[in-house]
């Protein structure tokens, strides 16, 4: 199996955080396999030791017979509200140790990079540096503060992806919401699901695709997030409202052979939607290891749905990775 979609966060100081930016977040390790990211003094989220140490995630991908992961960054690391240049020297330095994250073993560990995208220059600089180091790809946010994928900014970001190509990984951040989602992992489970399914719009209803190259390869985390599910309203919107189609030439599920996206949805019958919408060779295996939100039996959801079509199975867990991020 390979898996498209896992995280890391590396061993950051309290005191490395402060120096690259008063939001930045740091490490706070226990000692027992368990730590804290911290953004200050709040802490943000509890997570284990396989987040930021290569050997423990290696036993961890033995054990549920994962063959290859892709890394990339915890999305609080992005740090696209902060000053360009801090912004730019943080992607480089995370991007030089996600690369010591994958040396543990380089051939199973393989790196995505992160970019400060809210300066395209700079992101298309790091980018370049990131490829001539040994980054598969990189993964980017869904929107920078109120610019979405459509911003003419990072569509030229995502034409030198596909001029150098660097497959991208788009995950969900920053997510939308108000006082109504004030616990239950409210914004986790409903409005990240909308910020995916946004930045595919934003892509598929402003013509966006008509200008990007045919070469880019795009994937969208948590199976897309409510995409697959409600392309049909758009759809039909389409049909019948002239707004919706101002900008977008043709059906909007058309754009589905435009994008990609990862496995992680969890149900049979969501999965084989999925792939009923999105098409086989385009949805890829992810985990989003090492959170508790993430597939905890890597592989068994595809094994269950695709019990009696062994390509199907071969296609999701590791064709179509293979194929995408060039591994062979």
């Amino acid at each position: 199996m390979i898996d498209i979609h896992a995280h890391f966060f590396p061993r950051i100081t309290r005191e490395e955080a402060a120096a690259a930016d008063p939001r930045a977040p740091w490490l706070a390790d226990t000692g027992d396999g368990r730590g804290q990211i911290m953004l200050g003094e709040a802490p943000f989220r509890p997570v284990q030791q396989s987040l930021w140490d290569g050997r423990t995630r290696l036993a961890w991908m033995d054990e549920k017979g994962v063959a290859i992961q892709l890394v990339c960054a915890t999305p609080v690391m992005f740090g696209y509200a902060w000053a360009p240049a801090r912004a730019a020297a943080w992607a480089a330095r995370m991007n030089d140790l996600a690369l010591d994250y994958c040396a543990a073993d380089p051939a199973r560990l393989k790196a995505l990079a992160q970019v400060p995208l809210q300066d395209i220059d700079a992101a298309c600089r790091e980018l370049e540096r990131a490829k001539s180091i040994g980054h598969l790809g990189v993964q980017i946010g869904n929107h920078v503060g109120e610019k979405s994928l459509d911003d003419p900014g990072i569509l030229d970001f995502l034409r030198h992806c596909a001029d150098l190509a660097m497959p991208v990984l788009v995950h969900p951040w920053d997510m939308m919401g108000d006082a109504r989602m004030k616990k239950w992992m409210l914004p986790w489970l409903v409005a990240m699901p909308a910020e995916t399914q946004l930045g595919m719009l934003s892509l598929v209803l402003s013509g966006a695709f008509e200008r990007l190259p045919k070469t880019l390869a795009i994937v969208f985390a948590h199976g897309g997030g409510s995409f697959a599910w409600l392309i049909g309203r758009v759809d039909n919107a389409w049909a019948h409202r002239d707004i919706v189609r101002a900008d977008c030439p043709r059906l909007p599920s058309s754009y589905c052979e435009r994008m990609m996206v990862d496995s992680a949805v969890f149900d049979p019958g969501a999965l084989r939607h999925l792939v009923g919408t999105m098409g086989a060779e385009r949805v890829l295996f992810g985990t989003d290891a090492p959170f508790p939100l993430g597939e905890q039996s890597p592989g068994s959801l595809v094994a269950a749905t695709y019990a009696e079509d062994a390509g199907q199975r071969e296609r999701i867990l590791s064709g179509n990775a293979r194929r995408v991020f060039g591994l062979g």
